[in-house]
């Protein structure tokens, strides 16, 4: 038996959500083979040879993987997947986009969202919006999963080097949508699901002016920032800054509740945070339920003054 753990990168380093992944295989014990798709991806498959437990590195270097879409990548994987028993992929919007398409042409289910390896037949995975958790047997010739990144620390390089073999890239004859082109933006803070410290705000915090007050304190502790879907939806931040259920999926050491309720949604996003920080008017707001500290007050009133001790502390 052996397992494939499908690579998400950025041309020159696996995602925190791969290392996640690898921890999240070694625990199945079973060779651990690590396909990388890309063009000119060597020093990314360089790079993750040297990670415990990886035990063979297949790299996929073509120019129509310059900006690789999950319909470019199906084909070539579909024909290397039927080798193995296990093929994992990070639950990211990479791993949610391509394994469902995998599964599909394999005739196999997919579990999504793994927080936890009982056996080699038995993962554990969150449902009802991560208010309760399934306990699931697979029989399938071919398990494939997605695995939530919070739910498992991050692989360490170990001293030794998989062998890095290449693999052909076989041209998908399915329909391909034409990729036109990527917009990115340039981040002054760290980025969302890998941050240590996040301040988030929520609809609490009434107006977009508001929302400058916690972007200084994002600042000052440096921190990244994140948003309930009440306040994504009134305009104070783009999308990309939404933590729940239907947005981000984060775990950091600080997570600073700002003006969020707590609703159901976005627990489901935060929950695993090791220290959870709430400030909100309302006493009986569910986020109270879960915070390991709580104040409460008025927002405009508490976040200057917040603002003013973190700064006299230096």
């Amino acid at each position: 038996m052996s397992l494939l753990l499908i690579a998400e990168h950025g041309q020159n380093l696996l995602s925190p959500s791969t290392l996640a992944a690898i921890t999240a295989a070694q625990q199945f014990s079973v060779p651990i083979h690590l396909v990388v798709m890309g063009h000119l991806c060597g020093p990314v498959a360089e790079d993750a040879s040297f990670y415990q437990g990886i035990e063979k590195v297949w790299m996929i270097d073509d120019p129509a993987l310059a900006t690789p879409l999950a319909e470019d990548m199906t084909e070539t994987l579909l024909e290397l997947a039927k080798k193995y028993q296990y093929i994992l992929a990070p639950s990211s919007t990479f791993g949610k986009n391509l394994l469902p398409r995998l599964a599909a042409l394999l005739d196999m289910a997919q579990l999504s969202d793994v927080v936890k390896i009982i056996d080699q037949e038995t993962f554990v995975r969150p449902i009802y919006a991560g208010n309760a958790f399934a306990t699931v047997v697979s029989k399938d010739k071919i398990r494939l999963m997605t695995i939530r990144p919070t739910a498992f620390d991050r692989a360490q390089k170990g001293s030794t080097r998989a062998p890095i073999e290449p693999y052909p890239f076989k041209k998908s004859t399915f329909p391909c949508p034409i990729f036109v082109k990527m917009e990115g933006s340039v981040l002054k803070r760290p980025e969302l699901t890998s941050a240590s410290i996040i301040v988030a705000g929520g609809r609490g915090l009434q107006t977009k002016e508001n929302f400058a007050l916690l972007e200084k304190l994002a600042d000052q502790l440096g921190a990244a920032i994140g948003a309930s879907r009440a306040a994504v939806d009134a305009g104070f931040l783009p999308n990309d800054f939404q933590v729940g259920q239907t947005g981000k999926v984060v775990a950091p050491d600080l997570y600073i509740a700002l003006g969020i309720s707590g609703a159901i949604q976005h627990v489901a996003g935060m929950k695993d945070s090791k220290v959870i920080v709430a400030i909100n008017r309302n006493p009986d707001a569910p986020i109270f339920q879960i915070a390991d500290y709580g104040l409460v007050g008025d927002l405009t009133v508490l976040l200057p003054e917040l603002l003013d001790k973190i700064k006299a502390l230096g």
